[in-house]
């Protein structure tokens, strides 16, 4: 015969000690980060506030930041100094490769506080043959969210509404699944 032995952690009061409150709090906590992982591949329905944003290019001279809407886009915001953006140099240049001929812009966006000398050094030893920009003021991290954490990447439809966002290292099988969609709803 098995006995079974239950333990009442209640207190007299009715309420839960502490330490079961603590707990439920951390998994609840645990739950609203995971939850917003989750939300990392929802769709937008409204387009990125892009006009009138301007970033800039490697040499020097600014970019209108709207000029990537009409083509599907993979902009992924990075910095030299961040050692996923750097392992995830080569999958974003394959996609490049693999797409810009078909009207994918495949850009990466290099954060505000990344020195210009710094990333057209990086450009040049990792052979980035894709668009290279620095959001100079900032403003370009604002409008998608803003980003604070790289490296961080979105998948934008022709109207720039967010098809994918992912903080991190990108899952290449579900991104290429994504931009093949866009092409086809063309």
């Amino acid at each position: 015969m098995t006995h079974r032995i239950h333990i009442d952690h209640s207190r007299p009061d009715g309420n839960a000690p502490a330490h079961d409150a603590g707990r439920r709090r951390l998994l609840l906590g645990g739950a609203g980060a995971l939850l917003s992982l989750g939300l990392a591949g929802c769709q937008s329905k409204e387009s990125i506030a892009l006009e009138g944003v301007t970033v800039q290019h490697l040499d020097g001279k600014p970019v209108a930041l709207d000029s990537i809407k009409g083509k599907p886009t993979v902009i992924t915001f990075w910095a030299t100094t961040c050692p996923g953006c750097v392992k995830e140099i080569p999958h974003i240049q394959d996609l490049h490769d693999k797409y810009a001929e078909r009207g994918v812009n495949v850009v990466g966006l290099a954060m505000s506080y990344d020195p210009l000398d710094q990333i057209n050094a990086m450009v040049k030893q990792k052979d980035m043959t894709y668009t290279i920009w620095q959001d100079k003021t900032g403003r370009g991290a604002e409008v998608f969210g803003p980003v604070r954490v790289t490296p961080t990447t979105f998948i934008l439809d022709r109207e720039a509404r967010i098809a994918y966002q992912k903080i991190g290292l990108v899952d290449m099988d579900r991104v290429e699944g994504l931009i093949e969609g866009l092409l086809e709803s063309a």
